[in-house]
């Protein structure tokens, strides 16, 4: 047994070093802090000691007269030299009480402890060959921690069962010979279950290996479901769990490689200043400084089912489904001079650097390839840091604008839907809406915009006031009533826009004036 509260020399015990501890711990979730505190407030002395037929022995003599532990290095080291040679089974073999207490000392006087060392003292004891020196390990300089004025963390991870066992041993056993807990932050799990909640058996046939997952989706796929899952719970996985995640991460996988399809276009040029930039560009650097403390906070929370769903909805909603939709135009058809084409890839590039960040440590894979495609071999996005936003881009007033904006053009893209429904119109190219608003605070966001370009129609013209009775009318966007109509003039070949014929260049007549522009410039370049 070794004593719970037997002073030391500086007065306290080891339930008091081991209290104080767990309140200097990062405990993840946090309910795992009160849950070895009530352990080790109530538990009686702790038993090191086992009676059984396997284990690490406790090789000690014990004086039969006197009950004292025998304590003489001779005997240790012919101890310590055949467990070197024989390994631990050498304490239980016939005449090892002749052989390690020798000559001096008579067998008849001393009984051999034959219980074993309790496998969590064991396990316990691991901290002090592993992140201190020992002398067997030279080549090891060992851990700086943080509590040292270092820069390490120590993290011990395991499942919930751990405060009883691992946790628990190794916190007494530190502070009992370091005054201190071994560890700085603990991070408890849930176990894994099959689908429909159940524990997984060979007998039920419901097991899941890792093995077979990285196998037939790759090494990302489970480490994209770990992330997205709420690990302080039990955690399930199954086919459709997987096909989900699966699906997910397509979602995620595509947006990237449309950025590195556009990014091939671009020199590299710098950020121009942000004042200069058009106001969707400015939109999208306040998002990136929204998001920056965001990541880095759910990442130091070990938060990484925040971290998913932050970047799922800033991937899927923001950039694929609005930003890139809306930008696909100018990327593909302005002139390549375009200062507003060389704007939006700078932007581009500015996001580029920040997802390919800020997965790496999940999809860890998948960030690396991605960023080897864009910056070549020689670097690596794990040793990249985390991408950082100016806290200067943030505009809230901007994204406030930009919020009743994104309103219209929800209003605008679900008339069109219906019109595709009813097989009235195909692309949103071939409309030109009237959009009417009665609400003064949409009037005024819609100040400056070219709402044509932002609903990706070939025109839209606003119009202040009610609209018609049958006007399209979306339930959760009030004040704003939108009145389909095609678009007139001819479609251009290269944009696919609508336009009137009379504006059209001489020497490309069935292509829009900007489109003209951008391939006269294209056939000057590859003239030269």
């Amino acid at each position: 047994f070794i004593a719970m509260d037997r002073p030391y020399d500086d007065g306290t015990t080891l339930r008091q070093r081991a209290l104080k501890a767990i309140g200097e711990t990062q405990w993840v979730p946090e309910s795992g802090e009160n849950r070895i505190r009530g352990m080790i407030e109530n538990r009686p002395d702790w038993v090191v000691s086992r009676q059984r037929a396997w284990g690490v022995p406790i090789a000690v003599f014990v004086h039969r007269e006197s009950g004292e532990v025998l304590k003489d290095e001779t005997v240790n080291l012919r101890i310590i030299e055949a467990f070197r040679e024989e390994g631990a089974d050498a304490w239980f073999r016939d005449g090892a009480k002749e052989r390690f207490l020798g000559p001096q000392y008579p067998a008849a006087d001393y009984d051999k402890v034959d219980d074993v060392l309790d496998v969590w003292f064991d396990s316990g004891s691991t901290h002090a060959f592993t992140l201190e020196r020992p002398q067997d390990f030279p080549n090891f300089e060992g851990l700086k921690r943080k509590v040292d004025g270092g820069a390490d963390t120590v993290m011990y991870l395991e499942g919930s069962d751990q405060h009883r066992g691992w946790f628990h041993s190794s916190l007494l056993e530190s502070c009992g010979t370091r005054g201190r807990a071994p560890y700085d932050v603990v991070l408890t799990h849930g176990f894994v279950l099959d689908g429909e909640g159940r524990k997984m058996s060979k007998s039920l046939g419901n097991t899941v290996a890792p093995q077979d997952v990285i196998k037939q989706s790759g090494a990302d796929i489970l480490r994209l479901w770990v992330a997205a899952s709420d690990y302080s719970d039990d955690l399930r996985i199954g086919k459709e769990i997987l096909q989900t995640t699966s699906d997910a991460y397509r979602k995620l996988r595509n947006t990237i490689r449309w950025m590195l399809g556009a990014l091939a276009h671009h020199d590299g040029s710098p950020l121009p200043a942000v004042a200069t930039l058009p106001e969707l560009e400015r939109l999208m650097l306040h998002r990136l400084a929204e998001l920056t403390p965001e990541i880095h906070a759910a990442y130091r929370d070990y938060d990484y089912k925040k971290v998913f769903a932050l970047l799922t909805q800033f991937m899927n909603v923001d950039l694929s489904a609005f930003y890139f939709d809306i930008r696909k135009d100018r990327l593909y058809c302005d002139p390549v001079s375009s200062p507003e084409r060389k704007a939006t890839l700078a932007v581009i590039e500015e996001i580029f650097r920040a997802v390919t960040t800020w997965l790496a440590p999940v999809l860890s894979f998948t960030a690396e390839e991605a960023w080897w495609d864009r910056y070549g071999r020689e670097g690596s996005v794990h040793l990249a840091g985390f991408y950082e936003a100016p806290a200067g881009w943030l505009d809230t007033a901007l994204d406030a604008k930009w919020e009743k904006v994104r309103k219209v053009r929800r209003a605008v893209t679900g008339a069109l839907e219906l019109e595709r429904a009813a097989k009235r119109m195909g692309s949103s190219l071939e409309a030109a809406p009237v959009v009417h608003v009665a609400d003064a605070e949409l009037m005024v966001a819609l100040e400056g915009i070219d709402l044509a370009e932002v609903a990706i129609t070939s025109g839209a013209r606003v119009v202040a006031g009610e609209g018609p009775a049958d006007a399209y009318r979306a339930d959760d966007i009030k004040g704003v009533a939108v009145v389909p109509a095609k678009a007139e003039g001819i479609k251009c070949a290269r944009s696919w826009k609508y336009f009137d014929p009379a504006s059209a260049d001489a020497d490309f007549p069935d292509i829009t004036p900007r489109d003209a522009a951008a391939m006269r410039e294209w056939k000057q370049r590859h003239a030269m």
